[in-house]
């Protein structure tokens, strides 16, 4: 939705999964989570957050090897967030903002969870693509490996230590 703000410029708002509203312009590219309003904490994801955000850079460029996509660009965030858009239609909500010059993102999403719950989201919904990836090899041994080594994978753990390693308290965290 777009409203006047001042002569010759615009603002857009997202409706927010709870109902809430939120001026794009409040949403500052460093932002993982908005505390709303109603009380909530919605994650807030944008097209130019690094897919190592959830995971290492190691399988970032495993994925991006491996995944081709139907853009042509590398498998990646927006990709990622598509996935969880799919999973959960009614949680998580976007807007195209690449008309918006001055917020320094072109999409941004915000989901009805915290930004821990979507990190394990994420991490679940990755986990299930490289599952169907080894279940198409020729090697009945790796799916058998794959799938002893996800019994033995905690996705809470890994999100626990994960986000501890990446210093998610600080606008400044760093890849691992």
């Amino acid at each position: 939705m777009t409203e006047p703000r001042v002569p010759g410029g615009r603002t857009q708002s997202l409706e927010l999964p709870c109902g809430e509203t939120v001026a794009i312009h409040d949403l500052d590219m460093g932002m993982r989570e908005y505390a709303c309003p109603c009380g909530e904490r919605h994650a807030v994801v944008m097209d130019m957050h690094p897919l190592s955000r959830f995971v290492p850079e190691d399988l970032v460029a495993v994925l991006d090897e491996t995944v081709d996509t139907t853009t042509g660009e590398p498998f990646g965030t927006t990709h990622v967030m598509g996935m969880v858009l799919e999973e959960f239609p009614e949680q998580v909500v976007s807007a195209d903002t690449s008309e918006e010059g001055s917020v320094g993102y072109a999409i941004v999403w915000a989901t009805g969870f915290d930004s821990r719950r979507l990190h394990e989201v994420v991490v679940e919904l990755l986990v299930e693509l490289m599952e169907h990836a080894v279940s198409h090899a020729p090697d009945d041994d790796a799916m058998t490996e794959f799938e002893r080594q996800m019994l033995e994978f905690d996705v809470s753990a890994f999100v626990e230590q994960y986000r501890a390693q990446r210093e998610f308290e600080s606008e400044y965290d760093r890849p691992v």
